[in-house]
């Protein structure tokens, strides 16, 4: 994601024709968006995507079934014995 603003903000400039990116050449300037589809695309063939969406649905579902626990006064389950 950061790549596709670092590419948004030198189109702009080029554009615009602010500052240095005025005078780069245009493959320059729109690498950022190339280097993002490439990332995009490795990351849904490798699953790295899927991967980070289950564990944030797993860490809200977590945090959920915690705040159950709590609220009926069971704690939560970590705070037992060990």
């Amino acid at each position: 994601m950061y790549l596709l603003g670092l590419g948004i903000i030198l189109l702009v400039m080029k554009y615009l024709e602010i500052g240095p990116p005025a005078m780069w050449p245009w493959w320059v300037i729109l690498t950022p968006f190339g280097l993002t589809a490439a990332w995009w695309t490795w990351a849904d063939f490798s699953g790295y995507s899927k991967r980070k969406a289950m564990a944030r649905e797993d860490a809200r579902k977590q945090a959920r079934i915690d705040k159950q626990r709590e609220q009926l006064g069971l704690g939560s389950k970590n705070s037992g014995k060990r």
